[in-house]
């Protein structure tokens, strides 16, 4: 067991802390509620609870979170939406430092917060975080999961909503790109990085799956369906996105620096009408394409499978790299 479960404290490990709740996502984002031994936090909708999260999908009395001895416990309270850890739906269970914690649309993270922070807040700080979360609710807003992927790995969020079943567009922003994946009762139904709608919903998702930094919002479901339906599960999803990505990045270090343009070899070691059509269509937009880069994004096929084509096609004599 981790010394700052075993010892909350901090006392004897070079470093006084204590454990508490933070909001990382959810309209109370950046909110905290410090965990004390012996003492039981009550989560729900209901005013006179310790903590109280106003919103419809939260249950009037939602799950109960308790410390004792070190040792953190969540028990869910018969919710109707129910209360997950780490992406799995749960009745009982142990946190640790670390672990995120569903209810609702708030996830909520155990941290190790330093203890004279803690104690600045005084002895009734155990309670003030209670009316501060209610003060944040604003007549008639409508509850929107939000955050940074820093803090929550993407992947980590999809598992969240798989389980949970939520319905939406998760939209991500980085610097430069935005992209959106539309959840259908937990399944991904399509996935789009905008200004690029010629990339496939799979080959989007499992793009975006690869973000390091960003931050995300889950909107409301989109009023018009995409064209063309995905529906696959998370799980799937994310065995699929993460094969791929590791099989890419081995694959693109047997190919030319992605800045590089390609050309047609000449001579032609082999003739052209010996290509299948779907490495042909390869070949043209290589041809056509300002830079390897460029080429990734113009291919209607996974990177993955534009990685596999190009490799063929240089190791056959087709292609030839300009830096």
């Amino acid at each position: 067991m981790p010394d700052r479960l075993a010892n909350p404290t901090g006392q004897g490990t070079g470093g006084r802390t204590r454990l508490a709740l933070r909001f990382i996502s959810g309209k109370y984002q950046g909110g905290e509620y410090p965990l004390e031994d012996g003492r039981q936090i009550v989560i729900g909708r209901s005013s006179d609870l310790d903590m109280v999260l106003v919103e419809e999908m939260v249950s009037r009395r939602h799950a109960q979170i308790s410390m004792n001895a070190g040792v953190i416990s969540i028990e869910d309270l018969g919710s109707t939406n129910g209360t997950f850890v780490n992406g799995e739906k749960i009745q009982r269970a142990t946190l640790r430092e670390g672990d995120r914690v569903l209810v609702g649309t708030s996830i909520l993270k155990v941290v190790s917060v330093p203890l004279e922070e803690a104690r600045g807040e005084g002895s009734g700080a155990a309670r003030r975080p209670a009316a501060t979360l209610q003060q944040r609710t604003m007549v008639g807003e409508a509850p929107r999961m939000t955050g940074n992927i820093e803090e929550i790995p993407l992947p980590d969020l999809l598992q969240l909503f798989g389980t949970s079943k939520k319905n939406g567009v998760l939209v991500i922003r980085t610097e430069t790109l935005t992209g959106r994946i539309f959840l259908n009762q937990g399944l991904v139904a399509h996935a789009v990085i905008d200004g690029m709608p010629q990339l496939s919903a799979a080959k989007a998702a499992y793009r975006m799956l690869a973000w390091q930094s960003g931050v995300f919002e889950l909107e409301p479901p989109a009023a018009e369906q995409p064209e063309s339906l995905w529906n696959a599960s998370v799980q799937s999803v994310l065995m699929e996105g993460f094969r791929q990505q590791d099989e890419l990045n081995r694959l693109l270090d047997e190919l030319p620096p992605l800045e590089h343009r390609l050309q047609l070899r000449t001579p032609l070691e082999a003739p052209l009408h010996e290509l299948e059509p779907a490495h042909l269509d390869v070949l043209q937009l290589a041809l056509n394409s300002s830079s390897i880069a460029a080429l990734f994004d113009r291919t209607s096929v996974t990177d993955l499978e534009t990685a596999e084509t190009l490799k063929s096609l240089i190791k056959r004599g087709y292609l030839s790299d300009v830096p």
